[in-house]
């Protein structure tokens, strides 16, 4: 829990409009969700002000009545901060400041300084703090009053005070320079997913909204499938995984792929971090199989699901294979198995209990290897480096050693036919 010089938890107001033209069911998503960006990022909500308006005031996002009525609360409750559910104008964060008796910010925000705090690698922690600097700059008036809202609290953790009390021109120079490791990291991701892709390793991404579920599914595969226990902790909160894990599954026929749990997604995911985290995403970009992971026990899942292909379409997801994964079923077992029309397949499973994990690892399987042909080969003792080609690329289903070689039954890319012919056996 994150405490302010008091000792105290931070009191915060959640602030915003609620139109006439947004949907029920997307607005109640969207409205607990800033709650619980701002619980996670240790805050204690004591009060909502929420406007029926459809008209953005430019200056103070309320009308000036409830505007008034803002300020009048936040002195009764002696409130830390207020927290809009909208993203903020430089403008707008100005005439706030001015009015409102406590710290004004933004979701937006809010979602940096968690990003902030949970970043563990040194790219994410680049990729955060280019995302907050990009968010700042236009924000930064200079060396007086908008760096003196920062302090301790919600919204200040990553580049700080010391890097913000500096003019544009070094900030900007600040981002170049992140920009270029980003690049640089980038280019050795790049390497390695050319060299599995040469060796036909299948590249398996976990996706799925925020909290959904992704770290615990993958930790239950890895024992599921290889019987022992992983060091990748799950825990129930928002974006608790940031740097991608990446992590290999036995896949119990000969082979093993490569499977990415990424970044979850959230409604309206800033687009700084969709940029500053796009060389993370492209592990998703480039995968063989999607595993779309949803928590089956939201209220709200089919909302969370719609966002989460909005995300992949914005990223430029090339339409890979999808497998949607209803997770949490223990907890909701009255659940029909529900069709997703963008999946291959859907299925039930729980990681609690270890339901649906034989059918999820079946499913992977076969829709890997949906793309191969199935061959009898017999490969002389002295190919070896054709047997090793095998290893690499292939799915060997049964070997059996002969006298006059290695019997293999396999599963191979319909590419390699022509180079395993001399080696077709009946």
């Amino acid at each position: 829990m994150h405490v302010i010089d008091s000792g105290q938890t931070e009191k915060v107001i959640l602030a915003g409009l609620h139109s006439s033209h947004e949907a029920g069911q997307n607005w109640e998503l969207y409205w607990a969700e800033l709650r619980g960006l701002v619980e996670t990022a240790g805050g204690e909500v004591v009060s909502e002000v929420i406007q029926n308006r459809d008209l953005v005031n430019p200056s103070t996002v309320f009308g000036s009545g409830k505007i008034k009525e803002l300020a009048a609360v936040c002195e009764e409750l002696s409130a830390d901060m207020v927290v809009f559910q909208g993203e903020l104008t430089p403008a707008q964060v100005r005439t706030l400041d001015r009015i409102l008796p406590c710290r004004v910010i933004d979701r937006t925000q809010v979602i940096l300084d968690i990003f902030a705090e949970r970043a563990r690698s040194h790219e994410g922690k680049l990729q955060v703090e280019f995302a907050q600097l990009k968010y700042l700059l236009p924000r930064l008036s200079g060396k007086g009053a908008a760096l003196s809202r920062l302090g301790a609290g919600i919204g200040t953790r990553g580049p700080g005070e010391t890097k913000l009390e500096t003019d544009r021109r070094h900030i900007r120079s600040r981002m170049d320079e992140i920009r270029e490791h980003i690049k640089q990291v980038g280019t050795v991701r790049k390497t390695q997913r050319q060299t599995r892709l040469r060796n036909q390793i299948p590249r398996i991404a976990l996706v799925g909204y925020t909290n959904s579920g992704k770290t615990s599914l993958l930790r239950a595969l890895i024992k599921h499938t290889q019987g022992a226990e992983s060091e990748i902790v799950g825990r129930n909160r928002l974006f608790d995984t940031l740097d991608p894990t990446s992590r290999k599954l036995n896949l119990q026929i000969g082979k093993e792929a490569v499977i990415t749990d990424t970044v979850g997604f959230i409604q309206q995911l800033p687009h700084s971090l969709i940029d500053a985290f796009r060389s993370t995403l492209e592990e998703t970009l480039e995968a063989d199989l999607l595993l779309h992971v949803v928590d089956a026990s939201h209220p709200f899942f089919h909302q969370q699901m719609e966002t989460v292909y909005q995300v992949l379409d914005e990223i430029r997801w090339a339409k890979c294979p999808v497998i949607t994964v209803y997770n949490k079923i223990d907890l909701v077992p009255g659940l029909w198995q529900l069709p997703d029309p963008k999946s291959v397949l859907s299925i039930r499973t729980s990681t609690e209990t270890g339901i649906g994990l034989d059918q999820l690892v079946d499913a992977v399987r076969q829709t890997l290897s949906s793309n191969y042909i199935q061959l009898n080969l017999l490969i002389p003792f002295q190919n070896g480096d054709v047997l090793a080609r095998l290893y690499q690329g292939g799915w060997i289903l049964k070997r059996e050693e002969m006298e006059n070689g290695t019997h293999l039954e396999v599963k191979i890319p319909q590419e390699w036919e022509n180079f395993f012919l001399p080696f077709h056996t009946t």
